[in-house]
């Protein structure tokens, strides 16, 4: 499955060795190809800078350095599948559609949480817990 990863989760990954780190490198050992984009891969970068520890920073360039990010950047607009959300948060969910991800994985749920569990444009949000679930279902 190609994963996008929101700002927030890279953030997560790379601050702490704690479920979401975890998360994403069981995703990776089971072969889901993690997705981001310059404009995601920014917003972690300014947020790891001002919040956390130069060992976050460390990890978070070999994090990105282990998945596809894009160089492009996808504005926002008025499209049917991402109207809904804040101007801010729309180019993420537009990356995830242009970029043929089937899953947007956003620890959001202030913006992206009405949209948990539902799919635009072929992209369906997940929480963490949420595609955890999915992707590893409990014996």
């Amino acid at each position: 499955m190609r994963i996008f990863l929101d700002a927030n989760v890279l953030f997560s990954a790379s601050k702490s060795a704690g479920a979401i780190r975890q998360l994403v490198h069981a995703l990776q050992a089971g072969g889901h190809i993690l997705v981001a984009n310059e404009y995601v891969a920014s917003e972690a970068r300014r947020n790891i800078a001002g919040k956390a520890q130069a060992d976050s920073q460390a990890h978070l360039h070999t994090l990105l350095s282990q998945i596809e990010v894009s160089a492009t950047h996808y504005p926002a607009n008025d499209n049917a599948a991402v109207i809904w959300l804040p101007e801010k948060d729309r180019p993420v969910l537009m990356a995830a559609i242009a970029l043929n991800c089937e899953a947007l994985l956003t620890g959001d749920k202030t913006h992206f949480g009405p949209g948990y569990g539902q799919t635009f444009a072929g992209v369906t949000i997940y929480a963490p817990a949420q595609l955890a679930m999915a992707v590893f279902p409990p014996a």
